[in-house]
């Protein structure tokens, strides 16, 4: 209330300083509560652009299936191990793969830190096995390091989750998935939130500015000067009445009525203003280049051409998606398999062709290119597609009437042969 008692009172020195959008002073003028921007952790979800770029990091990985390749003699799908129905179907009972990768990476980006346990087979003919993976509340994960050998015997990292109950659990880094943002130390992630803290809250503070707004009937919100003093209760009292005399749609274009020693000055605001555009969209880029996305994704498509919008989707794929699936497919592959898996050979990756496949001519064309070159079979090529394979297409051919890569050359042998014999 100190703002109030220093505008109602005579002689009242306006300060000439430029004030923030999230500055106390003017967000109480404008009807904003000072808790309705509070944007730490899930809260960071109320504002529009953080959400829509969250979801849609979310949604790129959550749609992209994850396989299981052996190299050994060769990268070959390992279709038949037995973490394939659990990384591509089930990860766990209560949700899909799709809902399991979508809620790490929202957890990533909120928290710069996702982590997952994961169920083991502890006896019987299939110990040491994975039963599932289960992603776990960030928020109530922490991490200690014995970085001076406190406790000898024991590891030297550890996690603790703490459940809704503050029962905590320890658990081993083998024992967990975890995914990490940018990071500083290769252990702990950080989320674009907290360097984006006043970014996000500028962006909060103009959507409740603009809800106000049409709240109060497109009106501007101005300050009454008063000459004299007027007790904070009476202050208070006189604020309510005349905001429920000046707001609201039934009040628009009204003629409203001061008493005699009152004087109403409206601040000079307007959503209309060109710096008020501008800030909202430089706002809007900031976050949006945090992430990683792509401003067409965000649905700006002033810039935006057929041709220019297919080579920014795979900028999106090459820039930011490239670097996040590494992160999952090293963690998963590291910490699923055992070590005799990986001596195996065995690794997980997620098949990019669904944000990468180009429109059937040009898709056509390159599969073309690459059967006559002997670069793919055409089972390959139906595999890619998802179509059942067809006798015969197994085989490596290359140019004319695509002949099997290991007869090429054989004609033009024969026909030397045959203009020796004529001579």
């Amino acid at each position: 209330m100190a703002i109030w008692n220093k505008l109602f009172k005579p002689k009242a020195q306006t300060t000439q300083e430029p004030i923030s959008i999230t500055d106390s002073r003017l967000l109480e003028i404008l009807g904003i509560e000072l808790d309705e921007i509070n944007l730490k952790g899930k809260n960071a979800l109320k504002e529009a652009t953080v959400y829509a770029c969250i979801r849609i990091l979310a949604d790129a990985v959550g749609k992209l299936p994850v396989k299981i390749y052996q190299d050994k003699d060769g990268k070959q799908a390992a279709a038949d191990h037995y973490l394939t129905p659990i990384l591509k179907t089930r990860p766990n009972p209560w949700m899909t793969s799709r809902d399991f990768f979508k809620a790490l990476e929202v957890q990533r980006n909120v928290y710069g830190n996702a982590y997952a346990w994961i169920d083991v087979e502890t006896s019987g003919r299939n110990a040491g096995q994975v039963t599932g993976v289960y992603p776990l509340d960030s928020s109530r994960v922490e991490i200690w390091i014995d970085d001076v050998g406190l406790l000898p015997g024991q590891g030297k990292m550890w996690y603790v989750y703490r459940d809704n109950k503050g029962k905590e659990y320890k658990i081993r880094p083998d024992e967990i998935l975890h995914i990490k943002n940018l990071t500083f130390d290769g252990i702990v992630g950080m989320t674009p939130l907290e360097q984006l803290k006043e970014t996000v809250e500028n962006a909060g503070a103009a959507s409740r500015f603009l809800n106000n707004s049409f709240k109060n009937g497109m009106l501007t919100k101005g300050i009454v000067h008063y000459v004299g003093d007027l007790s904070p209760e009476a202050e208070e009292t006189f604020r309510k009445k005349f905001e429920q005399m000046a707001s609201g749609l039934k009040n628009a274009n009204r003629i409203s009525l001061l008493p005699i020693g009152y004087q109403y000055q409206p601040l000079s605001l307007s959503m209309t203003d060109a710096q008020f555009l501008e800030n909202t969209e430089l706002t809007i880029r900031q976050i949006a280049a945090a992430f990683g996305v792509k401003m067409h994704q965000l649905n700006d498509l002033s810039r935006a051409t057929h041709t220019n919008v297919e080579y920014q989707q795979r900028e999106f794929y090459i820039d930011t998606l490239m670097d996040i699936l590494t992160g999952y497919e090293q963690e998963m592959t590291y910490k699923l398999f055992t070590d005799k898996e990986l001596e195996e050979g065995y690794y997980i990756k997620f098949n990019v062709n669904a944000i990468l496949r180009a429109d059937p001519k040009t898709r056509y064309e390159a599969y073309r290119t690459a059967i006559q070159s002997g670069f793919l079979t055409p089972n390959e090529v139906r595999a890619l597609e998802e179509l059942e394979p067809k006798p015969g297409g197994d085989k490596l051919l290359v140019n004319g009437n695509m002949m099997p890569i290991e007869m090429a050359g054989k004609q033009y042998q024969k026909g030397g042969e045959k203009g020796e014999k004529e001579q």
